[in-house]
């Protein structure tokens, strides 16, 4: 698998993925961006970056991750948000070629870690991360709150 940084004109590729892992995820119905705010903000504001795995000229899978900041560490860590292989191209060590590349890329921006979330259900995924000796952070709760909230919120804080 050869792995390549997403351009502009692979958005299209890029929101395929993105419905791909939240229809794996059962969170089909969450995804609410279009195609010319997924541009926006991953080429012209670089929010975050992508990555897309090719065999033979077919994208079989992508990573999407961004850099955040730890202030137990001192450092930025790099934060892994989507993590997607196509069905019919797993088990074929394609997983592990994005982590070492995503590794490489931690280690030559000098993060302090990789973090990522996974949804408990998902038996292979954690399998997966368990191989990589990835450490399990039971004892965080992850908590959102959504656009539609902040304005009420803000009142109600006033």
């Amino acid at each position: 698998m050869k792995i390549i940084e997403a351009k502009p004109e692979d958005c299209k590729i890029i929101g395929d993925f993105i419905k791909y892992i939240a229809e794996y995820e059962k969170l089909l119905d969450e995804v609410i961006w279009d195609e010319e705010t997924l541009y926006k903000e991953l080429f012209i504001d670089n929010r975050a970056k992508v990555l897309l795995g090719e065999v033979n000229d077919e994208v079989v899978g992508f990573v999407l991750y961004f850099y955040n900041f730890s202030t137990f560490v001192g450092r930025k860590g790099l934060y892994l948000e989507d993590f997607y292989i196509k069905k019919k191209h797993r088990k074929k060590g394609y997983g592990k070629m994005f982590f070492k590349k995503l590794l490489e890329i931690a280690r030559d921006n000098n993060c302090g870690r990789m973090e990522w979330v996974c949804l408990n259900w998902n038996k292979t995924a954690i399998d997966f991360y368990k191989s990589l000796n990835a450490k399990p952070m039971d004892e965080w709760t992850t908590y959102r709150l959504e656009e539609h909230q902040f304005e009420e919120l803000i009142k109600k804080m006033s």
